[in-house]
């Protein structure tokens, strides 16, 4: 009998245990949610639903109109996009976030958008 259980046992582990393995979400799903909220307000509200960049904004200044844009990210060098959510800007909200997010957000625009 105690055999028996035994094996029940590890018939029942080795059963779940791809289910314990895999994750809730793919990396990709977990980038894409992060790139629409990373912090209140998303990054797609400026940059666009693939990082290309938008105008935000246009005004008159001393008779001519300026537009306020937001730049195209999805070929940015990962050494400045870094840079860039980890320093102060004058339009872009400074956002807090983990090397690991940032990594994440890296890895949604150097990749998905571009398909």
């Amino acid at each position: 009998m105690m055999r028996f259980l035994l094996t029940c046992h590890v018939f029942l582990f080795l059963s779940i245990t791809p289910l314990l393995s895999e994750d809730f979400i793919t990396k990709m799903e977990y980038a894409k949610m992060l790139y629409s909220n990373p912090r209140g307000i998303g990054c797609n509200k400026c940059h666009g639903e693939k990082g290309e960049g938008s105008i935000i904004s246009q005004y008159q200044h001393k008779g001519k109109m300026v537009a306020l844009e937001a730049p195209n990210i999805t070929n940015v060098p990962k050494e400045r996009f870094f840079q860039a959510l980890t320093s102060q800007h004058k339009v872009m909200p400074t956002y807090f976030l983990t090397w690991q997010e940032i990594d994440s957000l890296y890895y949604y625009v150097s990749s998905e958008v571009k398909k």
